[in-house]
C-alpha cells in the first residue's frame, strides 16, 4: 500500500495531463523502481510532491534524481530540455516550459543527487508541470 501511495503520488507530479496508458504505466514503473532503490517514505514523496522541500533528505533527492533521469529529463547530470518540451509542454504549455528550461538549466548541486533535486525543486517553482 505504501509503494501504491507513492507511485500514485509521482504520477500526479508527473503530467497531470491526458497521459496514455503506456505513458501512466512507465511512471508507475519508474517510480517504483525509484522508490526501491532509494528507500524514501510515502510522506516524503507526498512532501516532495506538494513542494515542500525544507527537510528533504538524501534519500529524497536521489529520489528525485532517479525519477527525472528515468523520466528522460535529466541526463548525463543535464537536462535534456527536448524531453522536458516534449513530455510537459502538452500539459503546462510550451511558454511556461520554455522559460523554466531557461531558468533552470544552469542549475548543479554538489553531486547528482543534490543537482536532481534542485532542478526538481527549480521546475515546481517556475510551474514546468500542471
Amino acid at each position: 500500500m505504501k509503494l501504491l501511495i507513492v507511485l500514485l503520488g509521482y504520477l500526479t507530479l508527473s503530467l497531470a495531463a491526458d497521459l496514455t496508458d503506456e505513458q501512466k504505466s512507465t511512471i508507475r514503473a519508474n517510480a517504483m523502481l525509484c522508490t526501491q532503490q532509494e528507500g524514501n517514505t510515502k510522506e516524503q514523496a507526498f512532501a516532495l510532491r506538494n513542494g515542500n522541500f525544507e527537510d528533504a533528505d538524501d534519500k529524497v533527492k536521489c529520489y528525485a534524481n532517479c525519477f527525472l533521469e528515468k523520466a528522460g529529463f535529466i541526463v548525463d547530470g543535464q537536462i535534456n530540455g527536448e524531453a522536458v518540451l516534449q513530455k510537459l509542454a502538452p500539459a503546462a504549455g510550451v511558454d511556461q516550459v520554455k522559460a523554466a528550461l531557461a531558468t533552470c538549466d544552469s542549475v548543479r548541486g554538489a553531486n547528482k543527487c543534490e543537482t536532481g533535486f534542485q532542478i526538481y525543486q527549480c521546475f515546481y517553482k517556475n510551474r514546468a508541470w500542471a
